[in-house]
């Protein structure tokens, strides 16, 4: 097998992980405030580093770099709109 072949299979791979991301349907509130709190709402990365008031440098957001950042922030999403429709809950909490 070449080594065209394993991207190709890693690509297809990741592919279809990203579709099942895509299509997860959220039914279940506790699932979906158990999502809400691990997934962050913003990019946890980025960085600005200060010393006495004096900036030294920015690390700025990696979370781009993630293949599958596009699909987990969907169903964050997905989760906040189960609790807020369906379930009438106040989501402020999770933002």
């Amino acid at each position: 097998m070449g080594l065209s072949n394993q991207f190709q299979n890693k690509n297809g791979f990741l592919t279809q992980l990203r579709h099942q991301l895509d299509v997860v349907e959220i039914r279940n509130d506790q699932l979906a405030r158990l999502f809400c709190k691990v997934i962050p709402a913003h990019c946890p990365f980025e960085r600005t580093i200060s010393i006495l008031g004096r900036t030294l440098f920015h690390i700025p957001p990696l979370c781009k770099l993630n293949p599958f950042y596009e699909q987990v922030v969907s169903l964050r999403f997905k989760c906040l709109i189960y609790l807020a429709d369906e379930c009438g809950e106040d989501v402020t909490k999770y933002c």
